[in-house]
């Protein structure tokens, strides 16, 4: 394996061996609750591989968390998710070249940009309560999001400024609203956010989706 192993948290599935999703966590780092994402997912069959894009640094609070998204250096981040989908492309329990990348939020919009930047190799993007800006002509992958109806992080025009943009480039394109739910209601420890009902949802959308786009 050429590639060398970026700041991350890497999960694999009880065989041993299949596609390969890149998971990209929300503003509060990679945390537990994005861990035990790339776990469910390595359960599914899955090789889940969730980059550090704030080295090692994590929020609890929303004060904590806008603290080290100003921070960021978003080119640096790109470059880090960029090295984490060459590593993950090349690693050995990785079946095929076809990948997926799932992103929460401030993850959702490296996760669109990659999807425009890598075409050859992104070929599925779930995005959870989060948009991006991109050139999206090139990209080759089909798009599956989940939004929340009550969400002043990403208002309804956000959204359909991301559904126009991906249509109107020739995406395959779902896009989900959640009824009573807002932003980070899939994560479960964000215990003022998290709807169990609109989360259990999006998760066997996601992994329907998957299924067809990686797997069959």
């Amino acid at each position: 394996m050429g590639q060398t192993r970026p700041e991350g948290y890497l999960s694999a599935p009880p065989n041993g061996t299949g596609p390969g999703i890149l998971v990209l966590h929300a503003w509060w780092g990679l945390n537990q609750t994005i861990k035990d994402i790339c776990d469910r997912l390595s359960t599914q069959g899955y090789v889940a591989f969730a980059p550090d894009l704030y080295n090692g640094k994590l929020a609890t609070t929303i004060a904590e968390a806008e603290a080290l998204s100003n921070d960021l250096d978003g080119q640096q981040a790109m470059a880090i998710t960029k090295q984490a989908l060459d590593f993950l492309s090349e690693h050995e329990l990785v079946t095929g070249k076809e990948l997926g990348v799932v992103g929460f939020s401030l993850g959702a919009y490296f996760a669109l940009g990659l999807s425009a930047k890598e075409p050859e190799r992104v070929k599925a993007v779930v995005i959870f309560y989060g948009t991006g800006d991109a050139d999206f002509k090139k990209a080759t992958a089909a798009y599956l999001g989940h939004f929340a109806d009550t969400d002043p992080y990403e208002p309804p025009e956000n959204v359909e400024w991301l559904e126009n943009a991906l249509r109107s480039s020739g995406q395959d394109v779902i896009l989900y609203r959640y009824e009573d739910a807002g932003h980070w209601f899939f994560e479960h420890d964000r215990r003022d956010a998290y709807n169990a009902e609109a989360a259990q949802l999006a998760w066997d959308r996601t992994l329907s989706f998957l299924k067809v786009v990686l797997t069959e």
